[in-house]
Parts: C-alpha cells; structure tokens; sequence
C-alpha cells in the first residue's frame, strides 16, 4: 500500500517530529511557569512562540534530511512551508484553547498538566497535516 520510501520520509518526519515537539513542549511549558498562564486568550500566544521555534528547527531538518532537498533556501518554498505550518499553528492553537478554556481539567490533573495533555492531542492533529502539507505541496519533486 504505502512505498519503503514513503514509509522511510514518514519515519524521519516522525523522528524529527519528536525532537520538536519535545522542543515546543519545553519552550511552552518555560513560559507558562515563567508567566503563570495555562489557560485563556494569553495561551495561544505562548503556544505560537513555542510553536513558531519548534517549525523553523522542522524546516530545515526535514528539508535537508526527510525529503532530501538538497536545493538552496528560496523564498517561494520557504513561503509554502510557512503557509502550510501556519494552517498548522492555527489547527494545533484551536485545539489547546478548546481544551483548555472550554473545558475544565478532568481525572483530578492539575491545570499544568491539563495544558499539556491539550498540547499531545493537538500536536498529534497538526503531525498529521504537516506532514501531508510538506510532502505534497512544499517538497514535492
């Protein structure tokens, strides 16, 4: 059904994957412990930086090692991945200011702990379309 080279790009993406949202989970949850904020408007914008540095790491890991594009930086691939990523911010951010806002932490978590598990259901979300974001329309060969 799926390629070895498919299943290879989606096994670095994941790889890659990992690695940045261990990054965004620890530049997140610095700023909430540094600002005090775990749920709210004031969350979104905490979650877009964290987000924002995660991405860009992303960007050149998966440019250079998942999908093997050996091409110089350009502007117009640069605006794709940033498009793509954005739609992702917008999918992930939803998705923590929902939970976190709309609906009260559940199973006795601690608001801290509420936001983070927020943080894995909308990264897993935003994986699935960053994923086909940048395979078939910024790194398309």
């Amino acid at each position: 059904m799926f390629s070895q080279k498919f299943i290879k790009q989606f096994s670095k993406f994941v790889v890659i994957g990992f690695i940045n949202t261990a990054l965004d989970f620890a530049i997140l949850n610095l700023l909430m412990w540094w600002t005090g904020i775990y749920s709210g408007s004031w969350i979104i914008l905490l979650n877009i930086v964290s987000f924002s540095i995660a991405v860009f790491n992303s960007y050149f890991w998966n440019k250079y090692w998942t999908f093997k594009d050996k091409d110089k930086i350009e502007a117009k691939e640069f605006s794709q991945f940033v498009i793509v990523t954005l739609i992702g911010l917008a999918i992930n951010s939803s998705i923590i200011f929902g939970v976190t806002t709309l609906i009260s932490p559940m199973f006795g978590l601690s608001p801290e702990l509420w936001a983070n598990l927020a943080k894995a259901a909308a990264t897993g979300f935003s994986l699935i379309w960053n994923f086909a974001g940048y395979k078939f329309f910024v790194f398309k060969k």
